[in-house]
């Protein structure tokens, strides 16, 4: 992407400004609407970790379904995830990790267990750690991290490990590191 997308303080981008390898400097030619409006894609999904294309495609096509702005939408849809929630919550360190996390059964939702990183989290679910996950480094550690708060949709409990999800976010009130255009993604579905 060429952008630091998860703002972490370790990354690659953060020391040079161009493309890997033999050819990563040469000069760069205009990019065309298309390829501003895939970048974008690209850029969201790849934001939110282990997306398929298929994942996300129909992501969209719900969010274009619902009433209201697409945009808007599909930004809530993705917020509303149970891996992002994971992240959101700094249950774990990465988007990665969190969904992994998921996977693993780690994570419980309203005192039931759940395995799928795409579950949909309504307003108002409890999302918390298992008693026996709790004591995990990777947790812990994740707690710790000073780069990322939390946002205001999520109300947190760190002692207890668990995290409400308040309302549905809108697109300005999600902490990207980097700015996203969803319009765009709405636009490159759109034709």
């Amino acid at each position: 992407m060429g952008e630091n997308i998860w703002g972490r303080p370790k990354s690659p981008i953060n020391t040079r400004a161009y493309g890997p390898g033999q050819h990563g400097q040469r000069r760069k030619n205009k990019v065309s609407d298309f390829g501003l409006q895939l970048r974008a894609k690209q850029k969201l999904k790849g934001y939110y970790g282990n997306l398929t294309e298929k994942q996300f495609s129909r992501t969209y096509e719900e969010a274009a379904r619902r009433k209201g702005n697409s945009s808007e939408n599909l930004i809530a849809l993705l917020e509303s995830r149970l891996d992002a929630i994971v992240y959101r919550a700094k249950f774990t360190p990465t988007v990665f990790s969190a969904r992994q996390f998921v996977n693993h059964g780690h994570v419980m939702v309203n005192g039931s267990r759940v395995n799928i990183a795409s579950y949909r989290v309504k307003p108002g679910d409890i999302v918390s750690v298992r008693e026996r996950s709790r004591n995990m480094a990777l947790v812990l550690e994740a707690l710790q991290l000073t780069e990322r708060e939390w946002p205001d949709y999520i109300e947190v409990d760190a002692k207890a490990m668990t995290a409400k999800y308040i309302r549905t976010p809108e697109l300005a009130e999600v902490p990207y590191p980097v700015k996203m255009e969803p319009n765009l993604v709405v636009e490159f579905y759109a034709s």
